[in-house]
């Protein structure tokens, strides 16, 4: 039968979410009471504030960050895979749009062999949004090159929609309506996901297991980054990804998240709750909604269903952006996604916790605009600040200086910072004490590279934050992003692609640096780890994206490459230089019958 209501949480979880939400009040109120503090002993003016709630929100953003690694700490027991003695009906759904067929094509016949080895028998369905004649035939191609590959005429099937409505999520719902009844489960993947077959046993086994798990979502581990920025984020995702996540399971609980691929749903559930609206009125806040994924979650909720993610669950891989501007664009199409879920905060039906989580989603791009005000706000109540009364008292012999606020600054500062590392530096500490570092190349390796990867974010963070606030910017002031392709696979940038892209960070920077050492040059000690960084922006984002050697944020994935990434980059290699010896693109049409079964 099928659930009708949302499930309340259990007992545990909310134990976690109270003493979650209990650290991040009491961080944000100790940051809020140190800068009141520091301002009433000056006379507390409207900057003091503005400035008091701002910190506010933004260290209690940050703790609650802090507060999943936390969590997350303490591995969670080790859960047998259920057995699995029959296949039930499954389909393995790839949504493309204007990618490169041979990639994605190749990571596809990669994963059909890895599916045939772990003897499961699942149909892997092409779903293209491709519009123009020469990507579809290009796509058509590939796919011929698929179906020679792996003799899968029968279980991979390519179908191009003639109506592109909703993007990539009508491109599934379209599946759902026309097939779904044909499956059980459908596998939902991006172009450059990759599964092994052992993965995907284990989810179906799962969701075999409990008939009332909706949808269970994977952790995808980044592979095959090449540069700084790329192998840094890689590094990233398999260090400290897995202990965020975690801490995320545990505080979530039945209603979990989907991050729209890598997952497994239930296809009646899918089809029963997760229809989604078109919104009234135009773009950006209008229209489609963009991130599908946190909505369908909520939906499912709604329903009744059990939303899970596991990290735990081996075998599940993605690729990344390879520099800054690649990761910008595609965080500009997610700030509108998310900035869009405040028309959905009130809808009907919804569990609470799915709330939250659209809240969580809203604040990840408003904080850098509320960052950047605390920043501007700082600097206003200095320069508006009223001079110091000396003398008090008209009497007085001896005159009163204005108090030292060098000791609350300095508290807040490190706070903040520690809020930062400090969850980095745990899981470090944890790793190396348990072993886990192994993996990384050691303790010595390990360590090295967490501190690299501290030094670069940080770096990077100023830079990230002016990308972040003009998107939210853009958004507020009605300018649509649209839905740009990924640019995956992109090289390195050159200093005049990266000053074209981020010569206006450079100014806003120099601009800041120039106006605090001319208005308030007390500050500029402490406004210098922001500034600088967005002055060699252009230097910043093109020096990280430049290749870089193996040694580098190694990962367990480079020591021992898994079979499935293996056998993809073999067949990767092997269809680009049979293609080269062709020289020539192949531009038959698909022939009618291989097409998704209805």
């Amino acid at each position: 039968m099928t659930p009708r209501t949302h499930l309340p949480p259990d007992p545990t979880t909310v134990r976690l979410r109270a003493v979650a939400l209990g650290f991040t009040v009491l961080a944000a109120v100790s940051a809020t009471v140190l800068v009141t503090d520091a301002a009433l002993q000056d006379g507390f003016q409207i900057w003091d504030a503005i400035r008091s709630g701002l910190i506010l929100v933004t260290t209690g953003w940050l703790a609650w960050g802090a507060a999943l690694a936390l969590m997350g700490l303490w591995p969670r027991k080790a859960q047998a895979a259920p057995a699995l003695t029959t296949t039930p009906r499954t389909a393995v759904l790839v949504p493309i749009c204007n990618e490169d067929p041979v990639s994605t094509f190749a990571r596809i016949a990669a994963m059909d062999g890895s599916i045939r080895d772990a003897a499961l028998d699942l149909d892997i369905v092409i779903l293209s949004d491709t519009r123009s004649q020469d990507g579809q035939a290009a796509e058509q191609a590939a796919f011929r090159m698929l179906i020679a590959e792996t003799q899968g005429a029968g279980r991979i099937f390519y179908r191009n929609r003639s109506d592109n409505r909703g993007r990539k999520a009508g491109n599934v719902e379209d599946f759902i309506r026309r097939s779904g009844g044909a499956y059980d489960y459908a596998v939902t993947l991006d172009a450059d996901s990759l599964m092994s077959g052992a993965a995907l046993r284990e989810m179906i086994a799962r969701m075999e297991a409990d008939p009332g798990l909706g949808l269970l979502q994977t952790l995808p581990r980044i592979v095959g980054a090449q540069s700084f920025f790329g192998r840094a984020m890689q590094f990233a995702s398999a260090f400290h990804g897995p202990v965020f996540t975690r801490g995320l399971e545990r505080m979530q609980g039945a209603t979990g998240p989907y991050w729209g691929h890598n997952a497994i749903v239930r296809v009646s559930a899918f089809a029963a709750s997760c229809g989604l609206p078109e919104l009234t009125g135009k773009p950006p806040f209008g229209g489609h909604i963009l991130s599908h994924d946190y909505v369908e979650a909520a939906l499912l909720a709604r329903g009744g269903w059990k939303v899970k993610a596991d990290s735990r669950i081996e075998g599940s891989y993605e690729e990344g952006p390879e520099n800054v501007l690649a990761y910008a664009k595609r965080d500009r199409r997610w700030c509108q996604g998310n900035l869009q879920h405040i028309r959905l905060l009130a809808a009907p039906g919804l569990a609470g916790w799915s709330r939250y989580v659209f809240l969580q989603g809203i604040f990840a791009y408003l904080v850098s605009v509320l960052w950047a005000l605390f920043l501007i706000s700082t600097v206003a109540g200095t320069v508006f600040a009223p001079e110091p009364d000396y003398f008090p008292d008209a009497y007085q012999l001896f005159p009163v200086f204005p108090s030292d606020r060098t000791r609350e600054i300095t508290a807040l500062v490190l706070g903040i910072v520690g809020l930062l590392i400090m969850p980095k530096v745990a899981i470090l500490v944890k790793s190396i004490a348990t072993g886990r570092a192994r993996g990384f190349g050691g303790a010595a390796r390990a360590t090295g590279s967490v501190l690299f990867e501290i030094l670069l974010t940080s770096l990077l963070a100023p830079i990230m934050l002016m990308f972040q606030t003009r998107a939210v910017l853009q958004v507020v002031t009605g300018q649509d992003g649209g839905w740009p392709s990924h640019a995956r696979g992109e090289g390195a940038l050159t200093l005049g692609q990266a000053l074209r892209s981020s010569a206006w960070i450079e100014v806003t920077g120099l601009a800041a640096l120039l106006a605090t050492a001319s208005f308030a040059p007390t500050l500029m000690l402490w406004l210098l780890p922001v500034t600088l960084p967005m002055i060699a922006a252009p230097v910043l984002i093109s020096w990280s994206s430049q290749p870089v050697g193996g040694l580098h944020f190694g990962v367990p994935e480079e020591r021992k490459v898994p079979r499935v990434v293996a056998d993809y980059r073999a067949i990767h290699a092997r269809w680009r230089a049979g293609i080269e010896d062709r020289k020539a693109p192949v531009t038959q049409a698909e022939p009618e019958g291989r097409h998704v079964p209805a």
